[in-house]
C-alpha cells in the first residue's frame, strides 16, 4: 500500500502495490500497522456498501457529529465515482476546502477520510458500487449533511446530470 498525501490535511489517497504475474495480481488493501505507523485511525467497527443504479447520482454531503464522528476508508468496487470531501474542522488550515478524486473499479485507488469531513460522491457509470470501512457505527441522531451545491465550497461536479435524493436536497447550507 502506498499512501499519497493530498492538499487537504490528514487526507490520503491509497494506491495498491500489486504483485502481478500471468494469473493476475495480489495486493494488500488493509494493514493496521501501516495505518498506525503514519498516524492514521485504524479502528474499523462497520463496513458498508452502496449501489447506485444510474449515472449522475450524487450521494452526500454527509457527516456525523461528535461523539460519533467517522473516519472513512473507501473504494469503488464496480463502476466509477467522483468522490468529494470537504474539511469541516474549524481549527484546520484546510477548513472549508474540498477535494475530488476519481475512484474506479480499474484504478484500485482508495480514499482515507478523517473525522471532521463531509463526504459524498457522484456516480460516473451505471450500476456503481462503493465499499466503505468506518470507525464508528451509524447513529441517526448524529447524522448531518451540507448541500452538494453550497456556495461556501463551490464544488465542481463532473457531470451536468444530477440525481439527488429528497433527503440530500434538504441539507442546509453550511454556516460557520
Amino acid at each position: 500500500m502506498h499512501f499519497v498525501k493530498t492538499k487537504l490535511k490528514d487526507v490520503y489517497i491509497i494506491e495498491l502495490e500489486k504483485i502481478e504475474d500471468e494469473r493476475g495480481f495480489f495486493a494488500r488493501t488493509w494493514d493496521v500497522e501501516k495505518f498506525k505507523n503514519i498516524g492514521l485511525n485504524s479502528k474499523i467497527v462497520q463496513c458498508n456498501m452502496s449501489l447506485s443504479k444510474q449515472k449522475g447520482i450524487i450521494r452526500g454531503m454527509h457527516y456525523q457529529l461528535e461523539p460519533h464522528q467517522e473516519t472513512k476508508f473507501l473504494r469503488c468496487t464496480k463502476g466509477a465515482i467522483y468522490d468529494v470531501i470537504v474539511d469541516l474542522r474549524k481549527d484546520s488550515e484546510t477548513f472549508r476546502q474540498w477535494l475530488g478524486v476519481e475512484l474506479t473499479e480499474n484504478n484500485y485507488r482508495m480514499l482515507y477520510v478523517p473525522k471532521g469531513f463531509a463526504h459524498g460522491f457522484q456516480t460516473l457509470e451505471l450500476d456503481t458500487e462503493v465499499f466503505y470501512q468506518v470507525s464508528e457505527a451509524y447513529h441517526p441522531e448524529s447524522e448531518r449533511g451540507v448541500r452538494w451545491d453550497d456556495p461556501a465550497f463551490k464544488i465542481s461536479w463532473p457531470l451536468e446530470e444530477k440525481i439527488i435524493s429528497k433527503k440530500d436536497m434538504s441539507h442546509p447550507k453550511f454556516i460557520y
